[in-house]
């Protein structure tokens, strides 16, 4: 196999990258003292609002996850030159974990359940919640369910970085059979553990309300997050070497293509919830929508409609748009923003009847994106940005040379 392309190019993140991490921890440090102070001053608003910024960004990290193993299931080029940075991404499951700890601070401002029952006035919900908090919410379970998902996607991560990392010294090495025996079960683990989290997470705040395809529509939501957030990094590191020798207007265009998909399937999922809860009419699930279409949510959802969907649907059919990685990552870095605005739709207004943003709704996902974004730029440079001795990276890397 010719290998010297893999000796002729350095592969390691650029020097800037190193740059863009300090700036992003100190980023981070700076709205975390705010968001400190408004934990003291407002803890119910700062709960809240780090409760949104916590699945924000579990999503970018859990996403990348999902993406990479899809990828080595399929293998391709489209994969093979944002691999690491999906890495990267992935290998943020150590902070999440950390960052997951203050939210067990917080759970009797968040959660009914985890507060005593005596205080709820309404006895429908006294009932119903006395029956659940027997066998399902508990405290306890809540701690040991979360423990289970996490340990679950920190074995997946750890596992795939292992492999990965021997490919980047020689010999050769095709570990697509490892991977793709990991890869496959891995997809369906991360189908059910983020379908539990999210039931425990988000969907128990009203434990009133239930429905069957809500952690699909978080599971499309973090594969797009994690998408978009690869196409703003390759944009970035295409400045610089080696991103701008592998990069290719053919893997851009895939990407596109995907983010068109990922938009689509995450429209459907809202769409088909909605239609379904709404032609069943049952007073126990309509209420949630109900709460979301008056007081000014409504406003929100139909801005949801038309910026999270209709938009970028429109700007993706074009087959040049999909193809510029300029045009890409501004509709990439919107659509980030739309994801925390759609995550904004379904947390907020079970706390509040009227649509209500408060400064902590903005420094909170700053101060943990600082945090955040510091640890995934520390991952990225301290691996090569292409496996050189994989041997489906030869495309890449000869395509390189051409």
């Amino acid at each position: 196999m010719n290998t010297v392309p893999m000796r002729n190019l350095d592969l390691m993140a650029p020097p800037v990258v190193k740059t863009i991490q300090q700036r992003s921890l100190l980023v981070g440090v700076v709205f975390s003292l705010i968001a400190g102070l408004g934990a003291w001053l407002r803890p119910d608003e700062f709960f809240r609002a780090y409760l949104m910024a916590f699945m924000a960004w579990l999503g970018v990290t859990l996403g990348s996850m999902a993406i990479l193993m899809l990828r080595h299931l399929t293998k391709g080029a489209w994969g093979m030159v944002i691999r690491r940075i999906l890495g990267a991404a992935m290998r943020c499951v150590p902070l999440m974990v950390a960052l997951f700890i203050p939210l067990l601070f917080g759970m009797r401002r968040l959660y009914i359940w985890a507060r005593p029952l005596d205080g709820i006035a309404d006895k429908h919900l006294r009932e119903h919640l006395q029956e659940i908090t027997k066998t399902y919410l508990t405290v306890n379970g809540f701690i040991v369910r979360a423990a289970i998902c996490f340990a679950i996607w920190w074995a997946l991560s750890f596992f795939l970085t292992k492999w990965s990392a021997e490919q980047d010294h020689p010999p050769t090495r095709d570990n697509s059979a490892r991977f793709k025996a990991l890869s496959g079960p891995g997809l369906i683990l991360y189908g059910f553990t983020i379908t539990f989290a999210v039931i425990d997470w988000v969907m128990s705040i009203d434990p009133s309300w239930i429905s069957t395809i809500f952690g699909l529509s978080f599971l499309i939501g973090q594969v797009l997050s994690a998408l978009c957030f690869a196409v703003a990094v390759e944009r970035i590191l295409f400045r610089y070497k080696p991103m701008s020798e592998l990069l290719k207007p053919e893997q851009v265009h895939d990407h596109g293509k995907f983010m068109l998909a990922f938009i689509m399937v995450w429209a459907y999922f809202s769409f088909s919830q909605w239609l379904i809860i709404w032609a069943g009419n049952l007073p126990e699930e309509i209420t949630w929508y109900m709460r979301r279409l008056h007081g000014g949510w409504g406003y929100v959802g139909l801005f949801l409609v038309l910026f999270h969907f209709a938009v970028p649907f429109v700007l993706l059919i074009s087959r040049p748009f999909k193809r510029d990685i300029t045009r890409l990552v501004w509709l990439a870095s919107w659509i980030l923003l739309m994801r925390y605005v759609d995550l904004f739709w379904v947390i907020e207004p079970n706390f509040s009847q009227t649509f209500n943003v408060t400064w902590l709704d903005i420094v909170v996902p700053i101060a943990m994106g600082g945090l955040w974004l510091a640890y995934f730029f520390r991952n990225l440079s301290s691996m090569p940005l292409v496996p050189a001795y994989d041997v489906f990276a030869v495309e890449v890397l000869e395509a390189a040379h051409e």
